[in-house]
């Protein structure tokens, strides 16, 4: 699954990567946890690119409340295509969510150590995602939502995880957000080269922040 990440490159510099103009106001963030808002960029409804915040955890516009979003911060890329809390949203409400790493835990004799992974040329990425509108009827409250979709690990990452999101290039994420089918298949497949090391235990509470919470506290998994 992905649970956490973190996004501190230039806003306006990655959007712009994946061909999005006009991002501000996002600042930099080293733990980024379901329920709060990231950054994804998207088609609006002229089919025009914009950069959007949307809250993490999607909520399906028939769900009776927002809570149901807690449980679906991530899609699972084998299912998503049918499933009914995604089949929407898959059919016509794509984005991606900017990105520099995302953290794991892995189960060792010591517990549960949190890993940083980030793509190994160290450039900002970006996971396939879904989004939503959901408004309650009572209160006339509107969210637009989000998940993250997620695929069988790769050789590599199998040694932290048994799942990854589904990660992105600007091309990909070009096919992606034209309704390409196959990508997902493909993106399990072809995987990025990824780079992994053990981080601090201080990652598992959302509210620490800062750059110390991606430094290195052990050796990089080769």
């Amino acid at each position: 699954m992905c649970g956490r990440f973190a996004f501190y490159s230039p806003t306006e510099a990655t959007a712009a990567l994946f061909g999005f103009r006009g991002a501000t106001g996002f600042d930099a963030r080293y733990n980024i946890a379901p329920t709060q808002d990231i950054a994804a960029g998207r088609h609006s409804a002229n089919g025009e690119r914009e950069v959007a915040s949307l809250r993490w955890g999607l909520v399906p516009f028939w769900a009776k409340d927002p809570t149901t979003g807690n449980r679906l911060i991530n899609a699972r890329a084998e299912t998503v295509a049918e499933k009914p809390s995604f089949r929407a949203a898959y059919a016509k409400r794509r984005c991606i969510v900017f990105a520099d790493g995302f953290y794991e835990w892995r189960t060792e004799a010591s517990g549960k150590t949190p890993y940083f992974i980030s793509i190994a040329s160290g450039e900002p990425f970006a996971f396939a995602g879904l989004w939503e509108f959901w408004n309650d009827r009572e209160t006339g409250e509107s969210l637009q939502t989000s998940t993250i979709i997620t695929t069988e690990a790769n050789e590599f990452l199998a040694a932290i995880h048994h799942r990854m999101p589904v990660v992105l290039d600007p091309a990909a994420a070009k096919r992606w957000l034209s309704g390409d089918g196959a990508l997902l298949a493909d993106a399990k497949a072809n995987p990025p080269r990824f780079r992994a090391w053990p981080v601090s235990r201080r990652v598992n509470s959302a509210a620490n922040q800062g750059a110390e919470l991606i430094e290195p506290t052990g050796d990089s998994l080769a």
